[in-house]
């Protein structure tokens, strides 16, 4: 390991080893807070773009096993770690967080102070930054990237089952929504974000999950008339992104946040029962209160942190979204409960949506 820095463009700069003999990368520099689940969390096409932090301040001590990936590669731009395990002791491990990173040639900054980055990070908001051997290292101008496009499947997938018909629009989605969906017996279509709507109309679904996914909302503005049709067509649920682009679709606002919310330990309060469930959280931006039309959507789930939207249900259609990630991995499981509630839309709807174009 060599000498490295990440440089942040407010000027802060932080010294650690460098894993990787990388040319000079850049990104968006976030935080997460969980405990475990680093390999789950650098596989999950949400963090396309980014240099991920991890608050936690030892990474790799359980080593890594294919089976925790949600997607077949890494999306992250770079890591930064506390403390990094190079000889993990764990009955499931296939090899060690170091060969993950050597095998996809992904560069980690580590021995770095965690603590004040991320007190960094909370204090001046997301930044850029970039990780470089150079302490004199710029960060080039760029613009916004639409990530999807990186991120989405490049075909059409269908995973065959006896139950309903369930087409995944992939933003960028998880695999362990996948599992879920098959679990419950469902017959799951993946398409990419761009597949047209006819051609779903013609797949002649029973509902739509629409997925996670990278980056700003308002980059895939010119998928809303097709999501707005697609909810007045069959149930669906939207996750992370999946909500915040059904809100845009209904006329909503979307705002950044000042540093986000990742990790494993996000409280929400589910406004119907009072009851407060502990979320896996992955995301930058947020639905804003003041544009949501609360004559066609009720507000469902809110943070208990800082008040902002967790969660929309439609009130005549059934449509519902939820910010968190009910399928979790990494993080609690405890409201898993969203897919059953769905799957319950999709019994009470059955054969009463008119699949006709709108």
């Amino acid at each position: 390991m060599k000498q490295g820095f990440l440089i942040l463009e407010t000027g802060e700069r932080f010294e650690g080893k460098l894993i990787g003999n990388v040319p000079d990368i850049c990104g968006e520099v976030v935080f997460n807070t969980s405990m475990t689940g680093y390999q789950e969390i650098i596989t999950d096409p949400s963090y396309a773009g980014q240099i991920v932090v991890f608050s936690y301040p030892l990474i790799g001590n359980y080593g890594i096993n294919k089976e925790y990936n949600e997607s077949p590669k890494p999306h992250v731009k770079g890591m930064v770690t506390g403390e990094l395990c190079a000889e993990p002791n764990h009955f499931t491990a296939t090899g060690s967080f170091i060969n993950m990173l050597e095998k996809y040639n992904l560069p980690c900054l580590t021995e770095v102070d965690t603590r004040k980055l991320v007190k960094t990070i909370r204090k001046k908001g997301t930044v850029k930054g970039v990780i470089s051997h150079d302490k004199t290292a710029h960060i080039p101008d760029w613009e916004t990237e639409n990530l999807f496009h990186q991120v989405t499947a490049k075909k059409i997938f269908t995973h065959a089952n006896d139950g309903p018909h369930i087409i995944l629009l992939d933003f960028g989605y998880k695999k362990s929504i996948l599992h879920y969906l098959l679990h419950a017996k469902c017959k799951v279509t993946i398409v990419p974000y761009h597949y047209p709507l006819e051609e779903i109309h013609a797949l002649k679904p029973d509902g739509v999950i629409i997925s996670n996914g990278p980056g700003d909302p308002v980059t895939a503005s010119d998928q809303l008339l097709k999501i707005r049709n697609i909810t007045e067509s069959y149930p669906t649920l939207g996750i992370c992104l999946g909500h915040q682009l059904i809100a845009l679709a209904y006329g909503a606002k979307t705002k950044k946040l000042l540093f986000g919310h990742r990790g494993g330990n996000h409280p929400v309060k589910d406004l119907e029962t009072e009851k407060v469930f502990m979320t896996a959280q992955n995301h930058g931006y947020v639905v804003e209160d003041s544009t949501v039309d609360e004559a066609a959507f009720a507000i469902s789930f809110k943070n208990v942190n800082d008040g902002t939207i967790e969660g929309l249900r439609h009130r005549n259609r059934p449509i519902m979204t939820v910010q968190f990630h009910p399928e979790a991995h990494p993080g609690p499981q405890d409201t898993e409960y969203i897919f059953d509630q769905f799957m319950h839309l999709l019994n009470q709807y059955s054969g009463v949506i008119s699949y006709a174009l709108q």
